[in-house]
């Protein structure tokens, strides 16, 4: 089970992971123990709230393909338990992130003082700058 929120719960079934042989250096480790996960998340088939199904499907992550799965690939640890649980952490993760609305930006201008601060110190580093200059006889 990986625990979303209180109503939003992802059962194992949901989850498919399969161990495959990770990449990189680690000597004959890597040649010959299937260490790094591959989990997969359906999400139309999900039981995850609509809410989430919509946001994550309109997200446009490099991790979730066009027919709506979600890949994650994890081999940052050695053993496949580790694995695991970093791959159900960073789903955990991106679900959670898809579910934070951002706040809306309001458009500001500068105040009148603001714009007279800024004109008084531009001429102020002019004359500084003119009075660097040769003197004329």
């Amino acid at each position: 089970m990986l625990y979303i929120s209180a109503q939003n719960i992802i059962p194992e079934s949901e989850l498919e992971f399969s161990a495959i042989r990770a990449q990189g250096s680690g000597g004959q480790n890597v040649n010959k123990v299937s260490t790094a996960i591959h989990l997969r998340f359906d999400i139309h088939a999900s039981s995850l709230s609509e809410f989430y199904k919509e946001r994550l499907l309109a997200c446009r992550d490099s991790r979730i393909s066009s027919e709506g799965v979600v890949v994650i690939k994890a081999q940052k640890f050695r053993s496949q338990e580790k694995n695991r649980e970093d791959a159900l952490q960073r789903l955990k993760e991106l679900i959670l992130k898809v579910g934070k609305t951002q706040k809306a930006r309001r458009a500001t201008k500068p105040s009148k003082a603001a714009k007279q601060r800024r004109m008084d110190s531009k001429t102020k580093r002019g004359k500084i700058k003119t009075l660097r200059n040769k003197v004329d006889f």
